[in-house]
């Protein structure tokens, strides 16, 4: 598995996720590692999809998991995609290490939809089995913070923790 520093490139696209109270996180995405994955984010924040959307399971020293409309871990977008990722058959190289933005789905690999998760800290045991499509460039901070948000016995925060906007910066 690689470093996200070497997927960094001028022309890979980038977008800028604000988290209401708590800043802003610049995630550069890898087209070339998950096209499908990085297609389906992107359009998903054209329409401005995950605005106003919460992040409902947060595990500090894991990651940070967000995009769900019914916030509770059970909802998606009207489209599942692809599993970009080794064990479904997708060369992905891309390390789950902290900051890298992958996307979560149920038992089926095929299953992604909108959820997506940013690590807070490196989980290689997910490497091969989850689509990671990006990494974080700027707002580790913010990453930070938010992983450190008090949560109750099912990881959802005891406080609203809301994606005031994604949007493309590049």
């Amino acid at each position: 598995m690689k470093n996200y520093k070497e997927f960094l490139n001028d022309n890979n696209p980038r977008v800028e996720l604000e988290i209401e109270g708590f800043g802003k996180i610049l995630l550069e995405l890898f087209e070339e590692t998950a096209p499908i994955t990085v297609n389906n984010f992107l359009s998903l924040v054209d329409k401005k999809f995950y605005d106003g959307l919460t992040f409902h399971r947060i595990i500090k020293g894991f990651m940070i998991q967000g995009g769900d409309p019914m916030g509770n871990g059970m909802g998606g977008s009207d489209k599942e995609i692809k599993g970009e990722f080794r064990s479904n058959g997708v060369k992905n190289d891309l390390a789950h290490e902290k900051g890298v933005i992958s996307m979560a789905r149920a038992q089926n690999p095929n299953s992604a939809s909108s959820q997506f998760f940013i690590m807070h800290e490196a989980a290689p045991y997910l490497d091969g089995s989850y689509a990671a499509f990006g990494a974080t460039i700027e707002g580790f901070d913010v990453i930070d913070k938010v992983a450190s948000v008090d949560t109750d016995m099912y990881d959802a925060p005891k406080k609203k923790v809301t994606i005031k906007s994604i949007k493309r910066v590049r």
